[in-house]
């Protein structure tokens, strides 16, 4: 008897230290004791961070998984989730802390699939973007929340609908000419934003992302940019029009990699809609200004999709366990899809990196730049492409590349000084000759443009 009293201990012990995050929900409190607990049980992969706090001074921490921990890898990509952005969507939570748990223990059990994820790519989970509306949220106790109560932030503003409104500037640029991507913002655009949005772009600006995952509730589908339709309101009616991104089948292939992984999602109807294949884009689902989807495609390299994953946004404990069984495989896939397409480094003569360099694709209107260690990361589908890497002061490289379906194609640039171009001096025209006059008009017409299409037609 003494002996199976022995092995039901050993059992029960085994077990403890290889049980998965309790599928409850996680108040704030709760939330960080779990992050650092994940990172005293893999300290060698992970890190514990704060991109900064929320309104009500609730830090927003981040953990990283990596085999160097804290350190950017050239040629290896970094990749986000975010979770919680609205504080009553809490499903995106939970899965975040179940997902970090089982990276940790399936390394430790030396899952070759995911010890070679975490040697190749460098992860970073954001659990909760808006822990001040969750704390609103979690409060109502055990009855189901209000659809909306916890959703916006502690000043009361949708974190989704707070980012630099930049879709009108592309489409602006599409039309008359400009640049595709990594368009500026606003000089006053800390004043403009809430804590939490702005503590999520200087994030954005201290890490070269490249692909990302934004987790809501509410429906069950995979939304891709751009989610603002191209199509302004007319007399308040908001309209609905597929407004693709000129990467529209990669994001498709992004969102469907998601859906046909995930547990249900790609049977198209959940919660009373129908979505094909399991999902939309997000304009013609419903036209969103200032989404974070559409800012990390036109101001970052990187392709963010928003992920749709309960019918109920605050679902009850008992129904955790089969969300995460039903999410799993597609939150570990959709990782792995930041290895695709090309990556390389992009040098001068003297194999100095070369930041900031922009690489284009030929019938692709969407560049990319090379990151501070001069890597750069261009997700293509399987094709034939011409890619071309250019820098100010360097003649411009081309190449053509076939990119299969596995892993990305390594392809290096080397940039050579431009030699420059001695023109005549031209006498400057001088303003009493009617330069001022003609700029002035050209200026003032370009502007009234820009607020025609920001206001929509009367």
């Amino acid at each position: 008897m003494s002996d199976l009293l022995s092995v039901f201990l050993h059992l029960l012990l085994l077990f403890k230290l290889v049980a998965p995050v309790t599928f409850r929900h996680h108040r704030y409190d709760d939330l960080v004791r779990t992050l650092y607990k994940v990172q005293n049980e893999c300290p060698g992969i992970t890190r514990v961070y704060s991109i900064g706090r929320s309104v009500e001074g609730r830090h927003l921490y981040v953990l990283e998984f990596s085999d160097h921990p804290g350190i950017h890898e050239p040629l290896e990509p970094e990749v986000k989730y975010v979770g919680n952005m609205h504080g009553n969507e809490a499903l995106g939570r939970e899965l975040m802390l179940q997902l970090s748990e089982f990276l940790c223990e399936e390394f430790r059990n030396r899952n070759q699939r995911i010890v070679q994820l975490i040697q190749d790519t460098r992860i970073h989970i954001l659990p909760s973007m808006n822990p001040d509306g969750y704390e609103v949220a979690a409060a109502q106790g055990p009855n189901k929340p209000g659809y909306l109560v916890g959703r916006n932030n502690a000043n009361g503003v949708d974190l989704n609908r707070n980012f630099p409104d930049l879709n009108t500037y592309i489409y602006y640029n599409e039309k008359n000419g400009g640049p595709n991507h990594h368009l500026p913002l606003p000089d006053n655009w800390k004043s403009q934003v809430e804590p939490e949005t702005r503590a999520v772009i200087r994030w954005m600006h201290s890490f070269n992302f490249v692909l990302s995952a934004n987790l809501h509730g509410g429906a069950v589908v995979a939304n891709y940019p751009y989610d603002k339709s191209f199509e302004h309101r007319v007399r308040g009616v908001r309209r609905t029009a597929n407004t693709p991104t000129p990467d529209d089948k990669l994001f498709q292939k992004l969102a469907k990699v998601y859906s046909y992984a995930h547990g249900w999602m790609f049977q198209g109807w959940n919660c009373g809609d129908y979505f094909p294949d399991g999902i939309t884009n997000g304009a013609s689902w419903y036209s969103l200004s200032k989404g974070m989807q559409d800012f990390n495609y036109l101001h970052t390299n990187c392709f963010e999709i928003t992920l749709e994953l309960s019918c109920d946004k605050f679902p009850p404990e008992e129904e955790l366990q089969r969300e995460w069984l039903g999410n799993r495989e597609a939150l570990i896939q959709f990782l792995e899809q930041v290895h695709q397409g090309i990556k390389g480094m992009v040098l001068d003569e003297n194999y100095n990196n070369l930041a900031n360099a922009v690489i284009s694709v030929s019938g692709i209107n969407h560049d990319v730049t090379s990151g501070d260690h001069g890597d750069y990361f261009r997700l293509l589908l399987p094709g034939i492409y011409t890619v071309s890497a250019t820098a100010l002061g360097y003649d411009p490289e081309t190449v053509t590349v076939t990119v299969g379906p596995a892993e990305p194609i390594l392809v290096n640039f080397h940039l050579k000084r431009s030699i420059p171009q001695v023109s005549p001096v031209r006498r400057a025209p001088s303003r009493r000759h009617g330069v001022r006059a003609k700029v002035q008009p050209q200026a003032r017409k370009k502007e009234m443009e820009m607020r025609q299409l920001q206001r929509g037609p009367a």
